[in-house]
């Protein structure tokens, strides 16, 4: 039997042992110093291996983005408030970039741009986090914009076709109604397999608040993801928020899925681009934004995109906002983004307070994508009511000056005002396929010409809710095909015609009385 003295000694050769194994070597460890703070960016000096787009960490657990590397200093765009960062405050790198959580838990939740959740449940637990900042598709990786987007905005669908994979401007002047629409788009995905990903930059918390209400209502708000950055949020985080947007919604797009895009708005985010880099005192260029303005969006815009059927056949359709101030179109930052998408859809000041709803600028607007996109049943309708429109347009303003019109211009201005009366259409209240179809057919064969436009409203509730209770099988084959074949059409035809005639006139007022 061992002796404590025994017992310890042998615990004492082991230790020596173990210390004798032990090879000690200098930690390195590389620290940098905060030279300066200021509203939302950050003066860094050391960290010599830091990258451009690095994610740094400050002592205090406060994150932000190596913006600016010059020989002596690292200029710092912060993502987090800078509580506790002062001069001479440590940062260290990470060599990683900024990720944000991605996949189907983030589906009904809102977060920040970084994946933190913002509506009061747990973070969502995901296995995959996805860099911010990803190149677009390749050219070859890309396949051609053919299938449609149902947005439910008649106006748009048969006049602006828009294609999934397609990137489109909405653009107007402040409160002419360009959420409204994007909007109207996100509800109209609640029967189709589209992913909606709305991405707020800059904007009130009370308007994003309404928004989400109305999807809870009215929508599939678990086939959504809002991810917001608002107005007193750090400038860092608006900064990032679309490419975080992006990369989520690419996740769904590479699994083979489609996604839907909702930029609100880019001029926004161009504002607080040319704020940071004045900050960081990058070089001004025209109106005082730096010079990669125009590369800022580019690079998000081109990550949308239709891909080919070898990558999965999925799609990324961009819907980007942007703000005019007095309708000027030729602005910097409207013109750059004008180039850069596949066409605009131009909100009108002048006709939104005109009560004109949505205000939608036929002649300005336009989708390079084509009706190439549309389905057949309105491809065929709307070719000849975009030009009978047009022309009533210009038929309208000629008729303003007391000119004594011959009879065949007056058919044409009262068939043009009921045109734009079956165009106005309420907000969150998005059209289904069949109800446009059947309000194009009814404008096309003249079945509206003899009743008063006060009726019309009444046609477009028949056509949205009665349809579907009393012509069922037209309504099924035109969502599931897209087309009207020669026999749905005279049932449709027949249909529309009865309602709209002069026995159905003697109901509408009895049922008034």
């Amino acid at each position: 039997m061992q002796t404590v003295a025994e017992r310890v000694a042998n615990h004492l050769r082991e230790a020596r042992k173990r210390l004798e194994a032990i090879r000690f070597a200098p930690l390195e460890r590389e620290v940098g110093i905060v030279e300066a703070v200021g509203p939302g960016i950050a003066t860094v000096r050391g960290l010599p291996r830091a990258r451009l787009d690095e994610l740094l960490v400050f002592g205090t657990r406060t994150r932000g983005i190596a913006t600016v590397l010059d020989e002596e200093r690292i200029g710092v765009t912060l993502l987090d408030r800078p509580d506790g960062v002062v001069a001479g405050s440590e940062v260290r790198g990470t060599n990683e970039v900024v990720r944000v959580a991605v996949g189907e838990p983030l589906l009904g939740r809102i977060v920040d741009p970084l994946g933190r959740p913002l509506d009061g449940e747990p973070a969502p637990v995901v296995s995959r986090y996805a860099p911010i900042e990803q190149p677009a598709p390749a050219i070859l990786d890309r396949d051609l914009v053919t299938e449609p987007l149902h947005t439910g905005v008649l106006s748009i669908d048969a006049l602006v076709p828009l294609g999934r994979g397609q990137r489109e401007l909405i653009i107007g002047d402040r409160s002419t109604g360009k959420t409204a629409i994007a909007l109207d788009a996100i509800l109209s995905q609640r029967s189709t397999d589209v992913v909606a990903i709305y991405v707020g930059i800059g904007q009130k918390a009370s308007a994003v608040g309404r928004l989400i209400d109305e999807v809870k209502a009215r929508g599939r708000f678990d086939r959504c993801v809002f991810v917001l950055a608002e107005a007193d949020d750090p400038a860092g985080l608006q900064w990032i928020a679309p490419y975080a947007a992006c990369s989520i919604a690419e996740h769904f797009r590479d699994a083979g899925g489609h996604a839907l895009l909702v930029l609100d708005d880019l001029t926004k985010h161009a504002v607080v681009h040319r704020e940071l880099a004045l900050l960081l005192r990058n070089p001004p260029g025209r109106e005082a934004y730096p010079g990669d303005v125009f590369y800022l969006h580019a690079r998000l815009l081109e990550r949308a995109a239709k891909l080919a059927r070898e990558r999965g056949g999925g799609s990324l359709t961009a819907l980007a906002i942007a703000e005019t101030q007095g309708g000027n179109m030729t602005a910097y930052i409207p013109t750059n983004l004008i180039s850069i998408t596949d066409g605009q859809i131009v909100l009108d000041a002048a006709l939104f307070h005109e009560g004109h709803k949505p205000a939608v600028n036929i002649g300005k607007s336009v989708s390079r994508v084509g009706g190439q996109t549309q389905p057949i049943a309105l491809r065929d309708l709307a070719g000849r009511m975009r030009l009978e429109y047009t022309q009533f347009l210009e038929l309208e303003i000629f008729s303003r000056f007391g000119q004594v019109l011959d009879p065949r211009s007056e058919r044409a201005l009262d068939r043009g005002r009921r045109i734009r009366a079956v165009l106005e259409q309420p907000q969150s209240a998005p059209y289904s396929l069949s109800a446009e179809v059947a309000l194009l057919t009814a404008a096309r064969e003249g079945l509206l010409d003899a009743l008063p436009l006060e009726r019309v409203a009444s046609i477009k509730t028949l056509a949205q809710e009665t349809l579907a209770l009393e012509r069922p099988e037209i309504v099924k084959r035109i969502e599931a095909t897209g087309d009207l074949t020669q026999s749905d059409r005279e049932n449709l035809v027949e249909w529309l015609r009865v309602r709209t005639g002069p026995l159905a006139d003697l109901a509408e007022r009895a049922r008034g009385a």
